[in-house]
């Protein structure tokens, strides 16, 4: 089983990935990983972009087809077109209710295994020392702030550890994007060329 150390520096990998990569990204992958999978809402995303394409074909025969010396002909298609139309925006209008529901499912998924869990474990082990002080090593009020809130005098307490991973995820991935920024930027001159030429 992991440590209590590990599961809270993994929980603020997975919120700072989060923040990063942007929920509506991830929303939107896991719309299309569901999509994927053998639904009844996946049978209706296929029906939705087979009535499109139809539309689409008949617009263009529409357009195709003059109005007024092949009338009948054009107004065959209109019929059709608007028939195909109507069934197309019923169909989108399901699927769009059906997107709503699973965003909510899975923003709500999405909080509880990041935030919620956080706050969880803040809440149940704020009594509980992450890890021990070495004895004698700080000075009274220095352990008193390491075991904020409620955490035993002389260990480190879920809170402060908690912040500590924050901090130093948020700075590693400046530091890492920093250096590959940097290695972009600074390219080699070739041999035998001035900064003249350039």
């Amino acid at each position: 089983m992991l440590s209590l150390i590990l599961i809270v520096f993994f929980v603020h990998v997975a919120i700072y990935l989060v923040n990063t990569v942007g929920a509506t990204t991830i929303d939107s992958l896991l719309w299309l990983l569901y999509l994927k999978l053998p639904t009844s809402t996946s049978r209706n995303a296929r029906e939705q972009s087979r009535l499109k394409r139809e539309v689409l074909e008949l617009k263009r025969d529409m357009n195709n087809t003059s109005s007024q010396d092949e009338f009948a002909k054009w107004a065959k298609l209109r019929r059709r077109h608007d028939k195909t139309m109507e069934e197309y925006e019923a169909m989108n209008k399901a699927i769009f209710a059906e997107k709503t529901s699973f965003d909510w499912s899975v923003k709500i998924a999405r909080w509880l295994s990041t935030n919620g869990l956080k706050i969880f474990l803040q809440f149940y082990y704020s009594k509980t020392p992450v890890f021990a002080l070495p004895a004698n090593w700080f000075p009274y009020y220095v352990q008193w702030i390491l075991s904020f809130p409620r955490a035993p005098l002389g260990s480190v307490s879920i809170q402060v550890w908690s912040n500590v991973c924050a901090t130093a995820i948020t700075a590693m991935a400046e530091v890492v994007t920093s250096i590959s920024l940097g290695s972009r930027i600074a390219q080699p001159v070739p041999a035998g060329t001035s900064k003249k030429g350039q």
